[in-house]
């Protein structure tokens, strides 16, 4: 697997700020939690790889390139 370089990386924490809610759209990982859950984005690691706390208590995180959420906006929480 070939990792993002660092603008990469930095464009992703711009569009994943810390606190901001995504949803759970295909994660390839024998221990996902259920594709549609939601949870908060407690960071964001060099390789662009979304840390996240999930609403069942899973912290299993977002990787990059392989794994897919969306932000959830305001108005759909």
């Amino acid at each position: 697997m070939k990792f993002p370089n660092k603008e990469t990386a930095e464009k992703v924490k711009r569009q994943f700020p810390v606190g901001c809610r995504v949803e759970l759209l295909r994660m390839d990982d024998a221990q996902a939690p259920p594709i549609g859950i939601r949870g908060i984005v407690t960071g964001v690691d060099d390789t662009g790889s979304l840390l996240v706390n999930w609403d069942n208590g899973s912290s299993l995180n977002v990787i990059y390139g392989i794994d897919i959420v969306r932000k959830v906006v305001d108005s759909d929480d």
